[in-house]
């Protein structure tokens, strides 16, 4: 009964099948193969996990009719005897850009960069791009199809790889022989990353933060969109629409930019897919908390030649340790029960990713994990588990069939069929002629060695008395063919050997003499081939050094936790109306200061001497442009309210410890001054290998940049032919005037339909006006990079103007003309201690600004602005004394207590006080002294800087370098791959940085 309704089945598919020619053929006679072809006595792997000994595998018009042990094979049937043979189900690559001709760089110098999109009816940016359809542009390449083919793959994904919001892509089967039926899906995928279009010259998004403020903007007006309060039709926005349901895929780049993407998925209910960049293994844990899927490269670094000591001392440690421990990343993220998909990308050719990818398993990825990597999982992912990525019946029949285990690396792949056509990669039935030969020419005898590859075979042909004859062999369809060079060397020529192999035991054939004279010859075998053993194979992988947190030069070995700590007779700066107390110990428990006073003991606690030692409250900065991603401003508009800091935090910038061991907990991380209207602020507490999300401050207060004078009105930008408004000090005051008007009719029109209870159509939400509306409503603060005692004037009227005051200057170096007005304000300010003439409008500054504005009753600090002076605030704090007589105990504050008032944030930090954050410095000598040092940086009763741990984190680093370089020498003494070390790019950013 089984046979009949399996006999049943297969006549019923011929008919569907007859039904869908209509395709027309002008290359030839018509002659369509409906036969079955069976394939038998294999290892067939239905899936990964799903594996059938001694197998039939039946296939008839690109699909897998059947695939068991009892499988029936019909009589108009093509019988493949595939015995020791192992067929695989052929791989999947969803992220290529194959077919598709990279987009030109259309954007010109850059030098005048536009502010406007030129496409009518469709988004008002450029750089999203939703209506691009990969489908409409797509060309078949054969020649990277037989790349791909040749490395196992039978179907890839597709799309312009272009843009920040980037389209859809199509699902293409690698058939060479049938162009009808190699689109499986028009569209499959919609896809996204942080990267500017080549083909626009718009000037915004000019960075990450904008890059992100815009893709928020994106979704919040799409779904606007999409309730129909627009009254013009988006092209744009119509497509991204449309796409919604398909598979969103984004191109992360990095492990940050993965946490950052996903970011964006949590706030707007979205899951994507993350193609990550293959260091995921050093953010692990955060990786996981995504709860994404990805999509992983596998282009490992080249070794670095490191022969050369000058140039070895360039390299960064985290590129020498990024070289050592990028091969366990798929271990890593499949130990951690993460999904995800292998891709080609990135690889400078296709051939490297089976080197690559065994090279992975080596230092112990799962084969199993591997193949359902390739196969499987990306179905999967596209929801197309029915048709690709196995071979269970019905789905297309994608396979290849190979010598055995397909991840050994002695295992051939002979046949790749994509959709049930053949394509070769090594010929199946070719025969292993290598061994020992005696050889019989004529009369004359040889020895005759034929080792190197079974497709590639290499001779050897020496005389009885051991003199070399110049050969050289080559097999084709299981014809072997060589040429010997004649042994007098006066004379170039040749006798020329072929036959057919039909015996590997004994070969024969005719030759043709370099006299043209025709003989026979043969070659009796008398030893197997023995594969020399690979001395390199042989060697175990090099030691994989631990990751640390973060995974850079003097990252912690785990994460830390807090500690009870007790310092005794220290002397403590309490920033409080006690003073400073002399020999006075403090209790840190809990992540808090618990007790202040004399003779305080707890068991549980570790006591710290600190006699001769002073204790403060942590330096905090109150304006740094340290541990910030891919650009400081946001240049693009005149405005950028809508972008923030906090989405591009870097957690792992070195400058971040170098300012634990200046005594700097607490900093305020600002977008630049390239704009009159910044974007938002970050407050962050620098604890050293947590997440960036772990360093934001809870509950921070809402702060935004602003700038007047040279930088935001171009005057210092170098472009021939400024386009951008504005361009002179009075444009910036109009800017203002504008953006604040705008700003009160958009939070009065919000306020209108909430009142309306939504009777009314909704309003657009705008990140950039609703920032504003913010200020307006005394919810967020204004720190303002200032000058000009002309330009410091007019902001605080325009701020009167609207009812609200400034809360910040910054620099504000003129600000000692004007103290009386900004007290009568109540503006504070956070200024240089001495920087003066480093450029025409500071030409007036002096080092006494900062006590003449304190002595007049404004709130001051210093800051740095600067990643080098971060390090030594202390120092800028002694300066107060210097020049202004200011008293020790006030000038301390400078850095610490009033920075605090001015981000709002004394209420849990800047002094030592009972039940505050026990963010503390210990240092070893009154800390205005310049031979104070930091000697313990805690925050929240975390150690983060230790300087007895800091010199053993020295002498480990030099070993840790010592090592790794001794492993890279030992690669290029294997004749490995090199690539020339390179000296990392470093970029400070100060407030007028741009992004190129």
């Amino acid at each position: 009964m089984k046979k009949i309704l399996i006999l049943f089945f297969l006549s019923t598919l011929i008919p569907k099948i007859y039904a869908q020619e209509y395709f027309p053929n002008n290359e030839g006679v018509k002659n369509t193969n409906n036969n079955f072809t069976a394939f038998t006595n294999a290892k067939i792997y239905v899936t990964p996990t799903q594996i059938i000994e001694n197998g039939t595998l039946l296939v008839q018009n690109g699909k897998v009719i059947s695939v068991g042990n009892n499988s029936i094979i019909p009589k108009n049937c093509t019988t493949i005897n595939l015995d020791g043979k192992s067929i695989y189900p052929s791989f999947i690559d969803i992220y290529t850009s194959f077919g598709i001709e990279k987009p030109k760089n259309n954007a010109g110098s850059g030098r005048n960069p536009l502010y406007d999109s030129k496409k009518e009816g469709h988004y008002w940016n450029e750089n999203i791009r939703t209506e691009v359809n990969a489908y409409e542009s797509f060309n078949y390449d054969q020649t990277k199809a037989e790349e791909l083919l040749k490395a196992g793959f039978g179907v890839v994904g597709t799309h312009v790889q272009d843009g920040i919001a980037r389209g859809t892509g199509t699902l293409i089967a690698l058939n060479n022989f049938d162009k009808s039926t190699r689109l499986l899906s028009e569209k499959v995928t919609n896809h996204f990353a942080f990267t500017r279009s080549a083909l626009t010259n718009q000037s915004y998004p000019s960075s990450l933060m904008g890059m992100m403020a815009l893709l928020r903007q994106m979704y919040l007006d799409l779904d606007w969109y999409k309730n129909g309060n627009s009254t013009t039709k988006d092209l744009s926005l119509e497509a991204l629409s449309k796409n919604e349901n398909l598979i969103q895929i984004f191109d992360a780049g990095d492990k940050l930019n993965s946490l950052r993407a996903s970011k964006i998925a949590k706030e707007f209910g979205l899951n994507y897919v993350l193609k990550g960049s293959g260091n995921e293994f050093e953010r692990i844990e955060e990786i996981k908390k995504t709860n994404s899927k990805l999509i992983i490269p596998i282009n490992f670094p080249e070794a670095y030649d490191v022969s050369d000591p000058n140039q070895a001392n360039q390299m960064e440690l985290k590129d020498l340790r990024f070289w050592n421990q990028a091969p366990t990343n798929l271990k890593v993220l499949s130990d951690n029960g993460i999904v995800f998909a292998l891709t080609t990308d990135k690889l400078k050719k296709v051939e490297d990713f089976r080197t690559n990818l065994l090279k992975a398993i080596k230092y112990g990825f799962d084969k199993t994990k591997a193949l359902e990597a390739l196969t499987t999982i990306p179905a999967s992912i596209l929801g197309k588990s029915n048709e690709i990525g196995s071979l269970k019946t019905g789905s297309y029949a994608n396979f290849v069939i190979t010598s055995g285990a397909i991840f050994d690396e002695k295992t051939t792949i002979y046949e790749n069929w994509v959709q049930g056509n053949k394509y070769v990669v090594n010929d199946i039935t070719i025969k292993d002629i290598r061994g020992d030969y005696d050889l019989t020419v004529a009369n004359q005898q040889y020895k005759w060695k034929i080792s190197g590859e079974i497709t590639a075979p290499k001779s050897i042909i020496t005389t009885l008395d051991s003199k070399k004859v110049s050969s050289k062999l080559s097999v084709s369809n299981n014809w072997v063919s060589t040429v010997m060079k004649s042994m007098d060397s006066t004379k170039t020529t040749f006798s020329r050997l072929i036959g057919y192999i039909d015996d590997i035991q004994l070969l024969s054939g005719k030759a043709i003499l370099f006299n043209g004279n025709e003989v026979k010859w043969s070659a009796v075998r008398t030893a197997s081939f023995i594969k020399p053993i690979d001395s390199l194979k042989l060697e175990k992988n090099n030691m994989v050094v631990a990751t640390t947190f973060p995974n850079v030069a003097y990252g912690n070995s785990k994460k830390l936790t807090p500690q009870t700590l007790l310092f005794k007779n220290a002397t403590i700066w309490t920033n409080e109306k006690e003073g400073i107390l002399e020999e006075t110990d403090v209790l840190v428990k809990n992540g808090k200061i618990a007790s202040i006073g004399k003779n305080i003991s707890d068991a549980s606690a570790t006591i710290i001497d600190a006699k001769g030692k002073h204790l403060t409250s942590g330096i905090i900065d109150e304006h740094s442009h340290i541990a910030i991603s891919n650009g400081v401003n946001e240049g693009g508009q005149n405005s950028s309210a809508e972008v923030t800091i906090q989405d591009v935090v870097n957690s792992e910038d070195v400058n971040i410890y170098r300012d634990l061991a200046g005594g700097v907990t607490t900093s305020q991380l600002l977008h630049g001054s390239a704009n009159p209207i910044g974007g938002r602020s970050a407050i962050v507490k620098w604890k050293w290998g947590l997440s960036a999300e772990e360093m934001l401050y809870k509950d921070q207060p809402k702060f935004i940049k602003f700038a007047l004078g040279e930088n935001v009105k171009q005057a210092n930008w170098g472009i021939v032919n400024p386009t951008r408004f504005p361009q002179s000090r009075m444009g910036v005051e109009q800017v203002f005037t504008d953006y604040f008007q705008r700003a009160k009719e958009y939070d009065t029109t919000w306020k209108n339909y909430k009142a309306s209870k939504g009777k009314s159509k909704a309003p657009r939400v705008d990140l950039e006006l609703q920032t504003l509306a913010e200020i307006l409503n005394k919810e967020r603060f204004i720190t303002c990079h200032s000058y000009v005692q002309s330009e410091i004037l007019m902001m605080m009227n325009v701020a009167e103007k609207f009812n609200f005051r400034i809360n910040t200057f910054t620099h504000i170096l003129e600000g000692y003309k004007v103290a009386d007005k900004m007290k009568e304000h109540g503006v504070g300010a956070s200024t240089f201690a001495d920087w003066w003439a480093y450029k025409f409008e500071v030409n007036d500054a002096i080092p006494y600004n900062g006590p003449i504005l304190h002595d007049a009753g404004v709130l001051v600090a210093y800051n740095s602005d600067d990643a080098e002076m971060s390090r030594r605030l202390n120092q800028e704090a002694a300066k107060a004394v210097k020049y202004g007589n200011i008293s020790e105990e006030e000038a301390w504050k400078f850095v610490t207590l009033n920075p605090a008032k001015l981000l709002h944030i004394d209420d849990k930090v800047g002094s030592i006080k009972i039940g505050k954050d026990a963010d503390v410095v210990l240092w070893n000598n009154n800390p205005l002294s310049i031979y104070a040092k930091a000697e313990k940086t805690i925050i929240e009763g975390v150690v983060y800087y230790d300087i007895q741990k800091d010199e053993e984190q020295r002498v480990a680093i030099a070993k840790e370098r010592n090592e790794l370089i001794g492993q890279l020498l030992q690669e290029k003494n294997k004749g490995m791959i090199t690539q020339e070390p390179k000296k990392a790019d470093k970029k400070e950013y100060q407030c007028d940085t741009l992004e190129q």
